[in-house]
């Protein structure tokens, strides 16, 4: 009996969209209470911080490694299609979806750059609900967390030492960066900027991580 000869199956964009897993890595900051005031004071009263991103050639908490080349790539593509028109939103706290929802959007990315192998940026807070939420928790001290999403595959690698490590695929897109509570990648903070602060500076290591939703609620009911 003659054996039956494999088809190839051609996707399209939507099919290969469907086809990969939503990932989401964190990277911590913490602000000051005086630092957020200086910020607005200093931005015509708007909020805005600067700090990593994300950073390539590092295992995060997840176990993931984001390879220079694929971290370049789509931020140069991000900067390009979002930064550059005024769309590179994001949301507060993190959402299950490869859609950014409007509804829930608290913050603009207003430019992107490599330092090494982090990626920085600065971004603005907006006074949206969501926006004002985010606004409100950096200036009670609240320690959270900035996360890339986006679309790809992972594959499993030893590293030098033998310990596996999870590498992100070369099919991988990003999507958004959002402020969380929980963030997993080491040693790496955003901090608030104003005019005349060095907008080079690296993040801050901080210890112990602060959960932010009994101050959400708080925040929400006014108290």
């Amino acid at each position: 009996m003659d054996k039956e000869t494999p088809r190839t199956k051609t996707w399209n964009n939507d099919e290969e969209k469907l086809m990969k897993d939503l990932i989401v890595d964190y990277i911590p900051f913490e602000v000051t209470p005086e630092q957020i005031n200086e910020s607005i004071s200093q931005n015509g009263g708007k909020l805005v911080v600067h700090g990593v991103l994300q950073r390539a050639n590092a295992k995060n908490q997840n176990g993931r490694v984001y390879p220079r080349e694929i971290l370049e790539r789509e931020g140069k593509k991000y900067t390009q299609e979002f930064v550059a028109q005024k769309r590179a939103l994001g949301e507060l706290d993190h959402p299950d979806s490869s859609v950014v929802n409007l509804q829930n959007v608290s913050h603009n990315v207003t430019e992107m750059h490599f330092e090494g192998d982090n990626l920085l940026g600065t971004v603005e807070i907006l006074t949206t609900p969501s926006g004002n939420i985010l606004r409100e928790l950096f200036k009670n001290g609240i320690k959270l967390g900035i996360s890339s999403r986006g679309l790809g595959s992972v594959e499993a690698v030893n590293e030098d030492n033998g310990n596996p490590v999870m590498k992100v695929g070369k099919d991988f897109e990003l999507i958004a960066f959002d402020f969380v509570s929980n963030p997993s990648t080491h040693g790496a903070f955003m901090h608030p900027l104003s005019e005349g602060v060095d907008k080079t500076q690296q993040g801050r290591t901080c210890g112990t991580y602060c959960k932010a939703e009994d101050m959400i609620n708080k925040i929400i009911r006014g108290e």
